[in-house]
């Protein structure tokens, strides 16, 4: 049976440096946009809520599914959370995250099934590649919202 990992000591994994050491939040922005495909990314960003998501909704969700469909299903979830977190603070329902995140989880998935990589790439390359990723997709979800969803 496999040992599930600490909050602490994913965190450092993730991150190079222990939970609120100093240099934390440089390393998870350094290692995430640096990442050499938008699946490393994901794995680097926001290394708490990645150990939850990963812990609570992708493990459980792998026992049953098949690997692609529970990466989309957590970024489905990570989206509708995020949608339900906004509806609080705006008194209105939201629904824009869930359909974006969805759309980064395909990206995840297509990078991962193709293997996309440009870890060959600069750093700087690999943060803009990954920066434009999110700048598209976000975009994009503007598009859909303002044309076909009002």
């Amino acid at each position: 049976m496999r040992k599930t990992l600490s909050l602490s000591s994913y965190v450092k994994k993730r991150n190079g440096v222990p939970l609120g050491a100093k240099g934390s939040m440089r390393n998870m922005l350094s290692r995430s946009l640096g990442a050499k495909s938008f699946q490393i990314f994901w794995q680097y960003w926001n290394p708490i809520w990645g150990y939850y998501l990963s812990r609570n909704v992708m493990k459980p969700l792998n026992r049953f599914l098949p690997a692609w469909m529970a990466i989309f299903l957590t970024f489905l979830v990570s989206g509708a959370l995020h949608d339900l977190a906004v509806s609080f603070v705006k008194f209105q329902p939201i629904f824009f995250f869930t359909p974006w995140f969805g759309m980064m989880g395909l990206i995840v998935i297509a990078s991962y099934k193709y293997n996309i990589s440009y870890g060959s790439s600069a750093w700087s390359v690999r943060a803009l590649i990954n920066v434009l990723t999110i700048g598209v997709t976000l975009g994009l979800m503007y598009f859909i919202e303002s044309y076909y969803l009002s």
